[in-house]
């Protein structure tokens, strides 16, 4: 039996050498940013307009399950890499135990990350945001009793919801760091909520 380990490790240490003449602004990697997107979007496209392009339903699964697909393997694979310097995987040494890895760019000698601001944003707006209207894809065929097109949302909730966990895991490294998070940001929100005005008064 496996069992999952978390093991954070640098990424490529060739990458520490990569030019920083580029300023933050612009996108370095503008084939990588459309494809971030493009796979994606295109899915939640064909998603919404399939039933008036064709009425073939195994049409539209199988190009939705294709253009999720590929997105998946583009993001994990390519435009992390590229765009923020971030990658995870799963590997099985041999003794047959499963090892969760996740990749994160070293910073420069001067503290600068190589990855442009531009891109950054594109990244992280793309992965955050598709995995929500995923997410209100399957609630909304779950009320409308579309159970035909419930495997197809639960198939895009996973891919892109399993790319959005493992980028998370990279920028905030370890689980215990994660877990801390969330609970430093409750925490923080609960003490504003409980707050009375004119009971805090400065020393």
């Amino acid at each position: 039996d496996s069992s999952d380990d978390i093991e954070d490790v640098s990424l490529f240490d060739a990458d520490d050498d990569v030019s920083r003449r580029s300023k933050k602004s612009k996108i370095r990697h503008p084939v990588a940013s459309f494809f971030h997107l493009f796979f994606r979007v295109s899915a939640i496209v064909v998603y919404l307009l399939c039933e008036l392009l064709t009425s073939s339903f195994i049409a539209c699964m199988v190009t939705i399950i294709l253009l999720l697909s590929c997105d998946f393997w583009a993001v994990k694979n390519v435009t992390g890499r590229l765009m923020v310097g971030l990658r995870w995987w799963n590997q099985v040494d041999d003794d047959g135990r499963s090892h969760w890895v996740f990749e994160a760019r070293k910073v420069s000698a001067q503290g600068s990350k190589t990855s442009s601001e531009a891109e950054s944003r594109i990244f992280w707006l793309g992965l955050i945001t598709c995995p929500m209207i995923w997410v209100v894809f399957a609630f909304s065929a779950l009320f409308s009793f579309k159970v035909k097109w419930l495997a197809v949302v639960v198939m895009g909730v996973v891919l892109q919801g399993a790319n959005l966990y493992g980028y998370i895991r990279c920028k905030v490294g370890s689980r215990k760091n994660l877990t801390s998070m969330a609970t430093n940001y409750l925490g923080k929100q609960f003490l504003r909520q409980v707050r009375v005005p004119g009971f805090w008064k400065p020393s």
